[in-house]
């Protein structure tokens, strides 16, 4: 299925998710309501997400003269894969991670953390670098950047719709006015499981061959099976400051904010050590 059928697909799914929740909220008003925003969204998504996202994680672009090796890096790896040079920028967190963005390779952009120049050595952020551009190559970039942006906006939508459930205000064309207690019950489970299936709309498989592709690109398979250890580990110890969990799916490994028990269970990324193994795998057969 192509990234486009695919972007369609997961901008209507939701988009009708985002309808479902103005019903509940304002009855045939929220309805109403909720398809405009739809609307907008899906125009804004498009053509804004990446600004959205940039600006959530208070990414700022990295001029040539500032990082001068990791432009090298992001031009020689643009070269390589037949695509424009992205712009490069910084997000100001000390979590180590990396993400794409962009509604296509003409207007893409690699954005790192500070950590992440800090922790790795020059050959594995090469290799980072590679996977972003894998990301880019295979067009992953505007569904990943649209379900990021489209989940964060179902769970406000959700946490708005709980707080006026909890202080009686809501859905009012029924003859009892008021919120449905159940309905609100349903919102507190519906929450979750909108962010769930933007996370699972993600195909697992995108990560397995934005890894291969990466190693194609800068030819080490184990500098980014290296980087990959090195993130892992800590992951789990550096919490990201800013951002939502609705965005996981953006990075090259899930931050440390959707490490809870339902953003394992909906997870895009494969484990990291099948991940790893893979590339292992891919160096030994170079040999």
């Amino acid at each position: 299925m192509t990234s486009q059928i695919k972007t369609v697909l997961l901008l209507g799914l939701l988009s009708g998710i985002i309808i479902v929740l103005g019903g509940l909220l304002g009855g045939r008003t929220g309805v109403i309501i909720a398809f405009g925003m739809a609307l907008l969204m899906n125009v804004g998504s498009y053509w804004y997400s990446d600004k959205i996202v940039l600006s959530m994680y208070r990414a700022r672009e990295l001029a040539p003269e500032e990082a001068p090796y990791l432009h090298k890096i992001v031009e020689e790896l643009a070269h390589n894969a037949g695509v424009p040079k992205p712009r490069v920028c910084v997000v100001p967190e000390e979590a180590p991670n990396a993400f794409a963005t962009g509604r296509n390779p003409e207007h893409a952009v690699v954005a790192v953390t500070e950590g992440i120049l800090r922790l790795l050595s020059p050959e594995e952020l090469r290799g980072v670098v590679a996977h972003e551009m894998g990301h880019i190559v295979n067009r992953d970039i505007l569904i990943q950047t649209i379900a990021g942006v489209m989940a964060s906006a179902i769970v406000t939508m959700a946490n708005i719709f709980q707080f006026t459930a909890i202080f009686g205000g809501g859905n009012r064309d029924g003859e009892g006015g008021g919120v449905n207690p159940i309905a609100a019950l349903a919102m507190a489970l519906l929450a979750p499981m909108a962010a769930g299936l933007v996370q699972m709309a993600i195909s697992r498989s995108r990560e397995y061959l934005a890894d291969d592709t990466g190693a194609e690109l800068c030819g080490q398979p184990l500098a980014l099976a290296g980087a990959l250890a090195k993130l892992g580990a800590a992951s789990g110890r550096i919490p990201m400051r800013e951002g939502n969990p609705s965005t996981e799916q953006m990075f090259i490994v899930s931050p440390m904010f959707a490490h809870s028990s339902m953003a394992n269970l909906f997870s895009t990324h494969p484990p990291l050590e099948e991940r790893i193994r893979r590339l292992q795998a891919m160096a030994a057969s170079r040999r």
